[in-house]
């Protein structure tokens, strides 16, 4: 069932099937909650949140600028505002860096940690790269769309899922464009914190598509190297969303690592 939040009106779906502590699952930029509908099928018998960063989706955004902290904070409230003592938390791209800032102060809040995709330490080159494409959507044409989607999938699964192709690309394209810029500056320019990282004590699992391009398998690896209990599967033959096109390789591997380190 799908809700709205009382402190910064987030919009979450949540299937509570029991008392166990939840997945709570954190889209990437320009997306929505909608992403995660793999793992939401998948995860029958787990209780499972989805929710709507600011300025993404059905969740309003009224601040002229955002930092990381603001969706750290949203979480936070959510979180408490449901009850959740514990929860395990995935998240994707941006969503990752989110997870990321809140498992460095809330260690106590967290079962388990799940990043995907996470960006760590671009080169000069990788920075250049994306911001060019950060100028490119501030035109707000539909090349730069498709050129997302080019990025997150391969190209035999775009040819193959006329469909999922579409439902990706309208949930980019019903993004506000004023409230996707805010998000998307946070994450073209994020500086990694090294000493915010180490702060990372829950036992976290870092993943990420062999053919990912902005964050590659080389980023993941070192980002474990950082956090001290975790480890680093590389999902074969995906590309950025392997959590859609590689989705039962990708719940298999959620699963077995949740399972590891579920708490009653």
């Amino acid at each position: 069932m799908s809700y709205t939040s009382d402190k910064f009106n987030t919009f979450y779906s949540l299937k509570k099937i029991n008392d166990k502590n939840p997945i709570i699952f954190v889209h990437g930029v320009g997306l929505t909650n909608q992403m995660w509908y793999p793992q939401v099928d998948f995860f029958k018998n787990y209780n499972v949140l989805t929710y709507d960063l600011l300025g993404h989706g059905n969740t309003p955004l009224n601040k002229t600028q955002l930092k990381i902290d603001d969706f750290s904070n949203q979480l936070l409230n959510l979180i408490d505002e449901l009850n959740f003592n514990k929860i395990h938390l995935v998240g994707f791209s941006l969503g990752s860096l989110i997870a990321r800032h809140f498992a460095s102060e809330h260690n106590d809040r967290l079962c388990s940690l799940i990043l995907h995709g996470s960006i760590y330490k671009r080169t000069e080159e990788q920075n250049r790269v994306v911001q060019n494409r950060y100028e490119l959507i501030k035109m707000n044409k539909p090349v730069a769309k498709q050129s997302a989607l080019r990025r997150w999938f391969t190209e035999s699964f775009i040819n193959n899922n006329a469909e999922i192709y579409k439902k990706i690309y309208l949930i980019l394209d019903k993004n506000e464009h004023k409230n996707l810029l805010k998000s998307y500056k946070i994450f073209v320019y994020y500086n990694d914190d090294d000493s915010m990282i180490k702060k990372i004590e829950v036992n976290t699992l870092i993943t990420t598509g062999e053919n990912d391009v902005g964050s590659t398998p080389e980023m993941a690896k070192n980002l474990s190297s950082q956090i001290k209990n975790s480890k680093f599967i590389k999902i074969k033959k995906g590309k950025h969303l392997c959590n859609i096109e590689c989705d039962k390789d990708f719940n298999k591997i959620l699963e077995k690592f949740i399972d590891e380190n579920y708490e009653y």
